[in-house]
């Protein structure tokens, strides 16, 4: 029986040591680990991810690595949102091409990206990604040329499937034109949160343009359109409750962040919720993990407007007692993101040619930290 005894302590002991050491690794990997941010480098002799770590508690960036693309790009900053995405389990990452026309697939690990696959994008420029279960819709700009054929001509759209190794492969018959008449100048494209419907802004025609996704992956033949309540809506993001937020840029002036309510079974976007005003030219926008606190960043006046959000989809200012208040950047923001733990806010700011970091209080207002140097065609940025 005593043999019994000690042979059992002896085991519960070595269990307990074993339970507190992995313990411990979980606590330590805990500790130390960081959201990563992620940009596209554009450069014209050959397109590359960039790939920043969120060393410390203070929120600042340190790059820790590059990944070439196979593609290139214009080696000059474009007027868009979203130019690289992930899918929502974090495995894969997606980068559009502008130079060559071509749509990358990296699959994320620990230490970087490992190279899956490169696809045409099946129009001239592509400029946007985005994603919804194993779904990938790209926004290719047109090139103008009367010379090249319609996809290229014009701005369009094309979808993509990847299966469970990340390769990209093309959906037949999933291209669809914005405009057979003209150039649009599109921005962003934007799956809603239920995946039913597409969603792109086109600055030159200050037109919201969305697509009813249908059976196998493929969208409505005709888009529907409706006039932006400001010129040039740009950047923009779904909330909860079929909730938008766009940013519309007022050719340059001062700009907004509108509100509209986007019905998931026709694709019908509402007449205007809500606006507020922000500062010169407002182009991007993202929100809060919990949905009630917004970041628009204005490139004319280099600097972030910040807004809450109510139920309703109404908009006020974040800052009640001093409602014009913005939060400086740098030169030339042209894109932001909030990483998924929340707890910080990043820039891109071409201008200058550095992405900078900004720490997240509690109340959801921010506090500058350090930039670090990137090419200054980088475009687009993603988080996680």
């Amino acid at each position: 029986m005593k043999l019994l005894i000690e042979k059992y302590q002896h085991s519960l002991g070595k269990w307990l040591l074993q339970l507190g050491y992995c313990l411990f690794i979980s606590l330590s990997l805990a500790q130390t680990a960081a959201a990563l941010v992620y940009t596209a480098s554009n450069e014209f002799e050959g397109n590359r991810v960039i790939v920043f770590d969120i060393t410390d508690d203070a929120g600042n960036l340190v790059e820790i690595g590059s990944f070439p693309t196979g593609g290139t790009g214009t080696g000059a900053p474009i007027g868009n949102q979203s130019a690289l995405t992930t899918d929502a389990s974090d495995r894969w990452l997606f980068v559009t091409n502008s130079g060559d026309g071509t749509v990358t697939s990296f699959r994320l690990q620990e230490n970087g990206l490992e190279f899956v696959n490169k696809v045409y994008s099946r129009g001239h420029s592509p400029i946007s990604v985005t994603v919804f279960g194993t779904l990938v819709y790209v926004l290719n700009e047109g090139s103008g040329l009367k010379s090249d054929p319609p996809n290229r001509r014009y701005d369009n759209i094309s979808g993509f499937r990847f299966g469970p190794e990340g390769k990209l492969s093309f959906i037949r018959g999933s291209v669809r034109i914005l405009d057979r008449s003209q150039l649009t100048s599109p921005a962003q494209i934007g799956f809603n949160k239920s995946g039913t419907v597409l969603l792109i802004t086109e600055k030159a025609t200050n037109t919201i343009t969305t697509f009813k996704m249908r059976k196998h992956g493929r969208p409505a033949w005709r888009p529907l359109k409706r006039p932006s309540a400001v010129p040039t809506p740009f950047g923009f993001e779904f909330g909860d409750r079929d909730y938008v937020f766009i940013t519309e840029a007022n050719g340059g002036g001062q700009g907004v962040t509108a509100s509209y309510r986007v019905n998931r079974k026709t694709g019908e976007v509402s007449s205007l919720v809500d606006l507020i005003d922000q500062g010169d030219a407002t182009c991007w926008t993202v929100l809060s993990s919990d949905q009630t606190v917004g970041y628009s960043v204005n490139t004319g006046s280099g600097d972030v407007s910040l807004y809450r959000i109510n139920f309703d989809g109404t908009i006020d200012p974040f800052f009640q007692n001093r409602p014009n208040r913005m939060i400086r950047t740098g030169a030339g923001p042209r894109d932001a993101v909030l990483t998924q733990n929340n707890q910080s806010f990043i820039t891109l700011n071409n201008g200058d040619g550095e992405i900078r970091a900004f720490r997240v209080r509690r109340n959801g207002s921010i506090a500058r930290r350090d930039a670090v140097p990137i090419p200054k065609s980088a475009t687009g940025l993603m988080a996680r």
